[in-house]
């Protein structure tokens, strides 16, 4: 039998120096080792370099497998995956990874083959059988302990690295939860995985390989900052009679997101219009 039918959505922003290399490399390596249906989605999120001539060129070469889809005001990474999930339609399993290669081809192919009777895959650098080659900062290695924590404590999820950039799910779930998805920064990942405990499905982490990259666009106190004003936002959520007293501030948090820099988070009617497909 072959393999499921497989869509890989990356997040791309103002990514030219980097991406070419990692398009190629998951495009040849899947083109030999998958024998099933693989398809490559670059979202690209407001990017005022030339991300998406990159793109292009390498999808010149593979057109079987790999395009884009533009959003030209920024709408941030979570928002690019929301976009993203929106074509689940297209492959049995759906998955994403970071635009800077952290996770080679290989390591999330290993994330594809652990599906089995989970509904979601989740790569985690901080189980003992991880292979880790080059480490975070350690400023950034304790902001993400940091984080867990309170990840933990506001919604006891057991995983230990929700932030790893390398998930899969199958498309039932998607499709499932996709309305009750609304963060679009960093702390996607927290709102997804609550959004797919909640629904009864079944997450399975399960050790990976990564590579810290050069050139990272977080800047850690206000990502920090904005990630935990987010998962304060999910937590009321699931609150309602609480979210609901708290509507009078809206403005401010339209506020603070704004002095921070970061993408608000969406409503349940917000809908983003590409500008261009490739």
């Amino acid at each position: 039998m072959p393999d499921p039918s497989l869509l890989l959505l990356i997040p791309a922003y103002n990514e030219e120096r980097r991406i070419e290399p990692v398009l190629r490399d998951y495009a040849c390596f899947f083109q030999e080792n998958y024998s099933g249906k693989f398809q490559i989605v670059v979202v690209l999120n407001g990017c005022t370099d030339d991300t998406l001539g990159v793109v292009r060129r390498v999808a010149a070469e593979f057109p079987a497998i790999l395009r884009a889809l533009e959003f030209t005001e920024p709408i941030g990474k979570g928002g690019a995956l929301i976009e993203g999930l929106k074509l689940a339609a297209f492959g049995d399993l759906i998955g994403y990874v970071d635009a800077d290669g952290a996770t080679l081809p290989q390591a999330f192919l290993d994330l594809v083959r652990h599906i089995g009777d989970a509904d979601c895959v989740v790569g985690s650098r901080w189980l003992p059988e991880s292979v880790i080659h080059q480490p975070q900062t350690g400023n950034r290695q304790f902001a993400s302990r940091v984080f867990h924590a309170i990840v933990q404590l506001l919604f006891r999820l057991n995983i230990h690295d929700t932030q790893c950039g390398a998930k899969v799910m199958k498309r039932e779930v998607i499709e499932k939860i996709h309305p009750f998805l609304r963060i679009a920064d960093m702390a996607f990942d927290i709102n997804l995985l609550v959004a797919i405990k909640r629904a009864g499905y079944r997450i399975r982490e399960v050790p990976t390989e990564w590579t810290d990259k050069a050139g990272s666009k977080v800047a850690l106190f206000r990502s920090s900052l904005t990630m935990f004003l987010s998962v304060v936002r999910i937590r009321l959520i699931y609150w309602p009679w609480v979210y609901w007293l708290l509507r009078p501030l809206r403005p401010l948090e339209g506020w603070v997101y704004r002095k921070l820099r970061a993408p608000r988070p969406l409503s349940g009617t917000q809908v983003q219009s590409p500008k261009s497909k490739v």
